[in-house]
């Protein structure tokens, strides 16, 4: 087997990170909440005119965070694709809360929007879009719902920071909104994440929660002449050596999207005889969305061809990967009432799916070695 020459995912610098850390260290404030934590906070909140960014250690503390904000507890459910990482099931099981499983929708592989009704009970406590592949959910209809049932709705929008839907960006609609910034994700701190509180009930006890509880922040604020332990919470802070390297991604955004959007369309330009040819199906993007660029997929006609691809690549020295495996199979899952075709979308798309290498310093020549490589898979 040929070592791995073109990996499926690389962390790249942009230019200022080391410089920025290293004025953190300078600066002497290297724990949670410093000045980086803070620029990072308000540039979110300025470009995408949410009330109040919170950054974190990562996008599961961010949902773990806003299962305490709606004080989920045993008996409650919420609804959330069977299609997603565990974090988006575990942050609201922690609670005690059920996760009802939805299927995705064929085409961009987001929640159904359309099999969501069906799944709403007196139990349902939240409704969790998943943003996959930073290709928006239908927002329109899951938000209408939502509102006139009096359901709260919650985005992962793990991969789709600064993706739109209808111009309006990703995770500015729901009353809550996670970001990841782990180093697979289109800006990287290695691990982060962030907490978007669209809804401003929520505001003061999310700093409560991400301060263990306590009122730390309104005592920096001197709304209080000391601080004690208020409320539940944990310490979702972020250190501000992460902070500093995360604002420089974010400053670098213009850069890192333009880079993602060309390696992300000469893929789609490059594979499209080829999907032709071969039956594949190339990444949908409705109209309305405009995407972030996170990834590119290709889903193969059957298993066994999807298996081939992975195989021969990997003999060519480039990692392709699969992606989630359907919750509602899993071990967790059937606990939970999990059983074969409750959700026949994802168990089809989950055997059938692979992402190709993508990451912002991809090079033209090495991105023209992957698709000639699958080009060889069923021609």
């Amino acid at each position: 087997m040929n070592p791995i020459t073109i990996p499926f995912n690389r962390p790249c610098l942009e230019g200022m990170e080391m410089e920025h850390v290293s004025r953190a260290i300078r600066q002497g404030h290297a724990s949670g909440d410093g000045p980086y934590s803070k620029q990072c906070q308000a540039l979110l909140e300025s470009i995408l005119g949410v009330g109040k960014a919170l950054v974190t250690t990562s996008c599961t503390h961010a949902l773990e965070m806003s299962a305490l904000l709606l004080n989920l507890g045993p008996e409650d459910e919420v609804i959330l694709p069977s299609f997603t990482f565990v974090s988006t099931a575990n942050a609201f099981v922690l609670r005690g809360a059920r996760p009802v499983f939805s299927d995705v929708r064929a085409d961009t592989l987001n929640l159904d929007e359309t099999k969501l009704a069906a799944l709403i009970t007196p139990r349902t406590k939240a409704i969790v879009p998943v943003h996959y592949a930073g290709v928006g959910c239908d927002m329109e209809s899951i938000g209408a719902l939502a509102a006139q049932r009096g359901i709260p709705v919650v985005e992962d929008n793990a991969h789709g920071l600064f993706g739109r839907y209808r111009g309006r960006f990703l995770g500015t609609f729901g009353g809550l909104s996670a970001l990841s910034f782990h180093e697979t994700k289109n800006f990287s701190c290695g691990e982060g994440g962030a907490l978007l509180i669209n809804d401003p009930q929520f505001i003061e006890r999310a700093e409560i929660l991400r301060e263990k509880g306590t009122d730390r922040s309104r005592f920096f604020r001197g709304q209080v002449d000391k601080y004690s332990w208020v409320d539940l919470g944990s310490s979702y802070v972020i250190s501000d050596l992460l902070a500093a390297f995360l604002f420089a991604q974010l400053e670098a955004r213009a850069s890192i999207q333009a880079k993602r959007q060309r390696v992300w369309e000469r893929y789609a330009q490059g594979l499209s005889g080829w999907a032709r040819r071969t039956g594949a199906r190339l990444p949908v993007v409705p109209p309305e969305c405009g995407q972030s660029y996170h990834m590119f997929h290709v889903l193969l006609p059957t298993p066994e061809r999807r298996d081939a691809l992975l195989t021969h690549l990997r003999s060519r020295g480039m990692l392709g990967v699969f992606h989630y495996l359907p919750l509602h199979l899993s071990r967790m899952g059937r606990t939970f009432g999990g059983e074969p075709g409750q959700c026949p979308v994802t168990e089809d798309v989950s055997t059938r799916l692979v992402r190709l290498p993508f990451y912002n310093d991809l090079s033209e020549q090495d991105q023209d070695r992957v698709i000639a490589a699958v080009e060889e898979v069923g021609a």
